[in-house]
């Protein structure tokens, strides 16, 4: 397993933890190994879905979910996701941070 692939499934299960329980358990699903006959066709359906974002329903934020699990079997776009995935990560975080340092200042008012 590549550098890169061990960062993407880091920052998998980091947004796992995230996400509700029913979500998680299908992104869970969909990144096993003996998914890919169904990891697949959904990245293909959510890049077209990018693609088409002027339809009601279909949005460009499908493309990037779309690329993320094509990630997970093409080696050139590990590098990229991870990165990409890395840097909302540190935003994430940053936020988190700044909130928390907000809501202190209130209190301590």
């Amino acid at each position: 397993m590549s550098q890169h692939q061990k960062e993407l499934d880091r920052h998998f299960a980091w947004f796992e933890k995230k996400l509700p329980p029913r979500p998680a358990n299908f992104v869970s699903w969909v990144r096993k190994p003996s998914s890919i006959y169904a990891r697949i066709p959904i990245a293909i359906l959510l890049i077209a879905g990018g693609f088409l974002s002027f339809l009601p329903v279909l949005g460009l934020w499908m493309l990037p979910l779309g690329l993320l699990l094509f990630a997970q079997d093409v080696p050139p776009l590990q590098k990229p996701m991870a990165q990409g995935l890395g840097w909302i990560e540190r935003k994430w975080i940053e936020r988190e941070r700044a909130k928390l340092e907000r809501e202190r200042a209130r209190s301590a008012q």
